[in-house]
């Protein structure tokens, strides 16, 4: 198997300053190709969600340099992954906090991180930002940390009100913002031509599962200049349609 990726981000209509931070990398390790890549959404005052969500990014980029080659060697694992990525998280949150207890500010900042090799997929989470499958169909992989998403699970409120809800972007987790983070963990077979999308809460809150379909399925994203440009087409539509947030997308299609 192997991958294309592509990566759009846009400041959006309100906010002067973007706080997203997107970083995707395409390796290789013994002739296989695999594709490292992160997403974070900063929230903050003064513009700090700008410095947690770029701090997140590269102490993630500092791990897959660090360790990444290490496991692969030994043969990865989902306990490794998930052991070597929590404490990534941990570490991050507790200096995040630190500069924020020291400079008098609140900042902190969402993560969804995605190693997809040609066997496995492995996926962690903090927050609302999202990781999906596409092909025939929209997969969500993701669970968001959120108010109104454990309220659903609960069955104290219906998908169509979330929606709407006031409270849809409260966080339950948040690095830098939280006492202690616990990262969700997703791991799955990949799907040959299938598209793997990250994107923050920006990107997705104006735009159906159909209407990411209908510019993002696979066949539609046949090169690293097509993916560009039916992301960058999404992000205009978001634009057109009010949304407030920075808006940040990743994509990475598979093919044979």
């Amino acid at each position: 198997m192997r991958f294309m990726v592509s990566a759009s981000t846009d400041a959006g209509n309100v906010k002067t300053a973007n706080q997203d931070s997107v970083s995707v990398q395409l390796l290789e390790h013994d002739g296989r190709q695999l594709v490292f890549a992160i997403l974070c959404d900063g929230m903050g005052g003064l513009q700090k969600g700008e410095l947690a969500s770029a701090s997140v990014i590269h102490a993630f980029r500092g791990w897959c340099s660090q360790r990444l080659t290490v496991l692969l060697q030994k043969g990865l694992q989902d306990g490794d992954i998930r052991r070597e990525w929590t404490q990534v998280i941990t570490e991050r949150n507790e200096k995040i906090k630190a500069y924020g207890r020291e400079n008098g500010v609140r900042l902190g900042t969402t993560a969804t991180v995605l190693l997809l090799t040609e066997g496995r997929y492995y996926v962690a989470n903090v927050g609302d930002s999202r990781a999906y499958e596409l092909q025939m169909q929209v997969t969500q992989i993701t669970r968001d940390q959120t108010v109104v998403a454990r309220e659903i699970e609960m069955g104290l409120l219906a998908p169509e009100q979330a929606e709407t809800d006031p409270r849809r972007s409260v966080l339950l987790q948040c690095i830098g913002a939280s006492e202690a983070v616990y990262p969700d963990f997703f791991f799955g077979t990949p799907l040959g031509n299938a598209v793997y999308l990250l994107c923050s809460d920006g990107f997705r809150h104006k735009i159906t599962p159909a209407e990411l379909l209908a510019y993002l399925e696979p066949y539609r994203m046949n090169s690293p200049e097509n993916m560009r440009q039916n992301e960058q087409a999404l992000i205009r539509m978001v634009k057109e349609r009010n949304e407030r947030d920075n808006i940040t997308v990743a994509t990475i299609r598979t093919y044979k």
